[in-house]
């Protein structure tokens, strides 16, 4: 039937990471309080939620900026 592999658990956290950032960052200055705690927390909050979401791109160019140093160590 339907098997799970992780290709599927990598869009399914994507996405769930996706929605969970969209709402702490645009929809919570629009709506009220939810009254689940872990997304009032986060939409309480002015600085972190920031944080989470940049930390991605940030991370990744830095993984690709040592990626290509090493290469040009290694190849010269």
């Amino acid at each position: 039937m339907l098997s799970l592999n992780a290709g599927h658990l990598i869009i399914a956290l994507t996405a769930l990471f996706f929605l969970l950032q969209s709402y702490a960052v645009l929809f919570s200055a629009f709506l009220p309080l939810s009254g689940f705690r872990l997304l009032d927390v986060l939409a309480q909050d002015t600085h972190y939620k920031y944080f989470v979401l940049l930390i991605i791109p940030t991370s990744s160019y830095f993984v690709i900026a040592n990626w290509v140093g090493w290469q040009y160590y290694q190849n010269s």
